[in-house]
């Protein structure tokens, strides 16, 4: 499907809950509407959470909402407040936890896309008990280029 107009509404996204790294995620631009270019989420993380260490083909580009974040990206850490914008290349090992008190929010872009929803509804049912060992973890993430490479970081 050649890429398109899309206009995406709060109610239209179907909220993703993840409880095991602390993620509420909707999909605010599929990766079917940009013919495969990108794909655009809306996240939400919980005081303490973020996603474990890994790594992917895709670029993410991240934009904070609300909250501030501490970022390890190939192995640096620095924080990341409202409205500062952290761009992470394909191949590079990268996590977040939120600092904040309350949940934070971020606006996340995947290029190329990635069909986020499939992904992150399955990432949720291996995660259903808990955080899987990693094996597990790898074993799913594969298919999708993903590699777990450790737990996530602590404030």
């Amino acid at each position: 499907m050649p890429f398109q107009t899309f206009h995406s509404i709060r109610d239209d996204a179907s909220l993703v809950k993840i409880p095991a790294i602390g993620l509420e995620l909707a999909v605010r631009l599929p990766h079917d509407a940009s013919d495969g270019a990108l794909t655009l989420m809306e996240t939400v993380n919980a005081p303490g959470f973020g996603p474990p260490l890994h790594r992917h083909t895709e670029t993410e580009v991240f934009r904070v909402m609300e909250g501030e974040y501490l970022y390890e990206v190939d192995g640096k850490r620095f924080r990341a407040a409202v409205g500062d914008v952290v761009s992470v290349p394909g191949g590079v090992a990268h996590t977040f936890t939120n600092l904040s008190a309350s949940p934070s929010r971020q606006l996340v872009l995947m290029l190329p896309a990635m069909d986020a929803m499939k992904f992150f509804v399955g990432l949720g049912e291996i995660m259903a008990a808990g955080r899987p060992e990693q094996a597990v973890l790898n074993a799913y993430g594969a298919a999708w280029g993903v590699e777990f490479l450790g737990p996530p970081i602590k404030a």
